[in-house]
């Protein structure tokens, strides 16, 4: 590791987020018995290839947008088992000091081939390419999950929830906010999905602790109890203006909006103006929504105050928003807690980590898994993946073996590696290769971006996504097909794992 690289990950694993956090031990306990017994038989230095891929999208979408590299990436650079985790897993009884030795000198030396955070993708694709010593990427699977399920599945969240509001990208839609730290299952949780929430679209936070990390706009005003404080709701509106007189964005619905909230505001703001500032807006946290913005932004407008944004909160998800659109709301911007932080309706990406490869005699022998299910079979080998584009949109993704040429240009017909007849072939493309390498033996080898960097690719990204594929209800299915080796290849393992089955 060395140069620009090394400097930012360093500058990385120093925020207050990301200190000593029991890495060694964030693991469920059977990977260290896996560990433990590839340390008896003589089995740790056997390289191997592992995929982080997922089978289905959530919430009935039609991508996912991968998050979560940069907390994986300090994760295994930062990977070592310290001498009282040490003494926890002697307290077990069940491993020899042999063995904690080894893990006492534990660091990762793998190699690492993700797509970078933002990107969007789609099932089976592998998100991660790691090889490496077995007793290194067996110890990794549960955290690296942890990492990229989480994240990968509020990223996608929060772009349901941005596109709901407008349009598909940021600059159509209405600024969100992502206010879910009290609904979080924990902290946790709701830092790093704060921060996966900001790369999906959101423009900021409440959590302060995300905002002070990750270098995300923070956002907030008052609760109904501040309101509550004082002997009225003037009283009240009055102290925080007078706080926060560039600030001045007013709780309207503690009593009554349109009777008391609104009216009351606009006295203050009328107050403010002669001061030389400006109310800037209202928020409106309960009843029908779009009855009381549309009856606020009237009362607003005839009082002079027509660039006062009217701000909404109470629970809201994409599909309520959505509905608040179509009656034609005069909402200009969303707070959005609970279904976002905790991805209600979908609670977990449900990403796996496959072995793909072993080394044998200087080369990597093809491995796969088989099930009933179809769906759970995976695709063997060591691989790639290409996206064809046309035009400046995304037409489709091809997983090859890794040892495969890239097409360069000549048409290419792609088949559903399920239903074979279904044929596209693509006509003048370019193409992109979406797996990078990140850790080359154990060196760092990838400058992480900031997350404004990577929230501006993730709408880059978006926009190059048909119109169908977009769609938050039964959305067109992306084109995600196997390269024939790699399809041929997978047919014969499987053929070759009934015939050793049947023997």
């Amino acid at each position: 590791m060395g140069g620009s690289a090394e400097r930012r990950i360093a500058a990385i694993s120093s925020l207050p987020i990301y200190r000593h956090r029991q890495e060694g031990l964030l693991t469920d306990l059977y990977q260290l018995t896996m560990m433990y017994g590839f340390y008896k038989s003589g089995r740790m230095e056997q390289r191997v290839v592992f995929d982080i891929f997922y089978r289905m999208n959530p919430c009935d979408n039609g991508y996912v947008i991968c998050a979560g590299l940069e907390q994986a990436v300090v994760y295994l650079r930062n990977l070592r088992f310290y001498p009282e985790e040490i003494a926890y897993l002697r307290s077990l009884g069940i491993f020899d000091e042999g063995f904690l030795k080894e893990l006492e000198m534990f660091r990762f030396t793998g190699t690492v081939y993700a797509i970078p955070e933002g990107t969007v993708v789609f099932p089976q694709e592998p998100l991660l390419r790691l090889e490496g010593r077995i007793f290194e990427l067996q110890l990794v699977e549960s955290a690296l999950l942890c990492f990229i399920n989480h994240q990968s599945l509020i990223a996608t969240k929060a772009a349901r929830i941005v596109q709901a509001t407008r349009g598909v990208l940021v600059e159509d839609a209405h600024p969100t906010s992502e206010f879910g730290l009290r609904r979080a299952q924990n902290g946790d949780a709701a830092v790093f999905g704060a921060r996966a929430a900001y790369i999906g679209g959101c423009t900021s936070t409440s959590n302060v602790v995300a905002g002070y990390n990750f270098s995300i706009p923070v956002s907030g005003t008052q609760a109904h109890s501040w309101i509550q404080s004082f002997d009225s709701e003037l009283e009240a509106f009055r102290a925080y203006v007078d706080a926060f007189p560039n600030r001045a964005v007013l709780l309207v619905d503690t009593y009554d909006v349109l009777r008391s909230g609104v009216p009351n505001a606009i006295r203050v703001g009328r107050e403010l103006r002669e001061k030389g500032f400006d109310l800037l807006g209202v928020r409106i946290d309960s009843g029908d929504l779009a009855y009381l913005s549309k009856a606020a932004r009237k009362l607003l407008d005839e009082a002079g105050f027509q660039q006062t944004q009217i701000i909404a909160s109470d629970d809201l998800d994409e599909d309520t928003i959505r509905d608040l659109m179509v009656q034609g709301a005069k909402i200009d911007g969303f707070g959005v807690g609970t279904a976002l932080i905790t991805a209600k309706g979908c609670p977990a990406l449900g990403g796996v980590y496959k072995l793909a490869a072993e080394e044998k005699d200087g080369r990597f022998i093809p491995r796969i898994k088989v099930s009933e299910n179809p769906l759970k079979v995976t695709n063997p080998g060591k691989k790639k993946v290409i996206r064809f584009y046309v035009g400046n949109k995304a037409s489709a993704d091809l997983i090859m073996l890794d040892e495969e040429a890239i097409p360069q240009g000549e048409p290419v017909t792609l088949f559903d590696p399920v239903h074979t007849y279904k044929r596209k072939t693509i006509y003048q493309y370019t193409v992109r290769e979406l797996l990078i390498p990140v850790i080359v033996d154990g060196d760092i080898v990838y400058e992480l971006p900031a997350v404004e960097e990577i929230r501006s690719f993730a709408q880059q990204e978006l926009a190059t996504l048909s119109s169908e594929t977009l769609r938050p209800k039964n959305p067109h299915t992306y084109h995600v097909d196997l390269s024939l080796p790699l399809w041929e290849l997978k047919r014969e393992l499987m053929a070759r794992m009934r015939t050793a089955g049947a023997n």
